[in-house]
């Protein structure tokens, strides 16, 4: 019943940066889990990012020190500001929630990094 909508993917140079943008269309709780997967062509779907609870953040090595998660739960989104990009990072970007037993996705949106 939660339907999440990706936002803010496109084109940019290898250095750049880009900050998609997940909202949900109800409230977005505290106890929520929120995440960012990407899975680029030919590869499998790995979690990028979480913001657990309040503010507990975990990133995959190799966004750390690039990327940051937040959640706004005010405007019901999450973000993930992607910096110093690089074309590894070429991929469809997807959010989900956790909301005890029950995992919600979105349909993602694409983010083309080029060299």
């Amino acid at each position: 019943q939660v339907q999440l909508v990706e936002s803010g993917g496109g084109l940019v140079q290898a250095g750049g940066s880009l900050r998609v943008s997940c909202v949900a269309s109800g409230s977005i709780f505290s106890g929520d889990i929120m995440g960012w997967y990407r899975q680029a062509p030919g590869k499998q779907r790995e979690l990028v990012a979480t913001v657990i609870g309040r503010g507990t953040t975990n990133y995959a090595d190799s966004v750390k020190g690039r990327f940051t998660i937040s959640r706004d739960s005010a405007k019901n989104t999450v973000y993930l500001q992607m910096n110093s990009l690089k074309p590894e990072d070429t991929a469809v970007y997807s959010c989900n929630l956790v909301r005890g037993s029950l995992r919600y996705w979105g349909q993602g949106t694409q983010v083309t990094v080029s060299s």
